[in-house]
């Protein structure tokens, strides 16, 4: 199945949506921002002072309510994955984006890649200058339960110098990178990849974790991403033996005069209670 993050799915309640959706600044002259609000859940950033480099470990926390969802980086069907700039007049710039493991959602032909509960994604920042920081944030999220909603908040955080510490935001840190996905390692990874000659079908070898839940099960759920907006999860013919695993994904329309050579993909698999990332890059 390929899936493309940007036709219609849901209605989208657009005009009245990001009437109710767009959420003056929130501001606070502390490591927290306050929390922006809508129907469906409520979104906030996180932040601690620049070290000496200038790095900034931050994050969004998003807490949609029971019953909504919202979106990893390619989101499914139709979804609005996450999206956070930084104004450049605030001297900060956004590095890179993480993103904990998703769940599936399937609903009929429809698919989402999505959280049902809350979620901080990891933020890398970086200050230009030395001494206090002010962050300011425009933060776009896609929320939905029986329809999508758009929800656009700024969020903005004035730093101090990190003169103490912060065991709460430390704690938000560390409970959300305990949900990333892993690196590969020797008993999980993409040991061959391989695109087919008419580019319908991508071959993976896995070895798969051992010992664990997974071992013994079916297949993993896999999710392969390619060009921006796309992402592919259908499994044609896998077959488990012990630790390794031999699968098709079903590679469909890329776009039009796509050229597979030199590009990088990413792919995430999940076996059980682990999850491991890694890149596809293809000759």
């Amino acid at each position: 199945m390929m899936i493309i993050s940007s036709g219609p799915r849901r209605l989208l309640i657009a005009v009245v949506s990001l009437v109710t959706a767009l959420v003056p600044f929130y501001s606070a002259h502390a490591e927290m921002s306050a929390w922006a609000e809508n129907e469906g859940g409520r979104m906030r950033l996180v932040a601690l002072a620049p070290d000496a480099a200038g790095k900034i470990r931050a994050a969004l926390q998003i807490e949609p309510k029971p019953g909504w969802i919202t979106y990893w980086k390619e989101p499914g069907n139709s979804g609005i994955p996450p999206q956070i700039t930084i104004a450049p007049e605030s001297g900060v710039s956004l590095d890179a984006i993480a993103y904990p493991v998703p769940k599936h959602f399937f609903k009929g032909a429809i698919e989402d890649i999505a959280y049902d509960a809350p979620v901080t994604l990891p933020l890398s920042l970086t200050a230009a200058g030395k001494g206090p920081v002010t962050i300011d944030a425009a933060a776009f999220i896609g929320i939905c339960k029986d329809i999508c909603i758009p929800f656009q908040a700024n969020l903005q955080l004035k730093l101090g110098p990190a003169i103490q510490s912060h065991p709460q935001e430390e704690a938000i840190f560390q409970a959300a990178d305990a949900r990333l996905p892993k690196p590969p390692s020797p008993d999980f990874d993409v040991t061959a990849h391989a695109m087919s000659p008419d580019r319908k079908t991508l071959s993976l070898d896995l070895v798969l974790p051992g010992g664990g839940q997974g071992e013994g099960k079916g297949a993993p759920d896999i999710i392969v991403t390619g060009p921006s907006g796309y992402a592919f999860t259908k499994q044609i013919g896998g077959k488990r033996d012990g630790a390794t695993f031999k699968v098709d994904v079903a590679i469909g329309k890329l776009p039009k005069d796509y050229d597979v050579a030199g590009k990088r993909w990413s792919v995430l698999v999940i076996d059980g209670e682990r999850a491991m990332e890694t890149t596809l890059a293809f000759q």
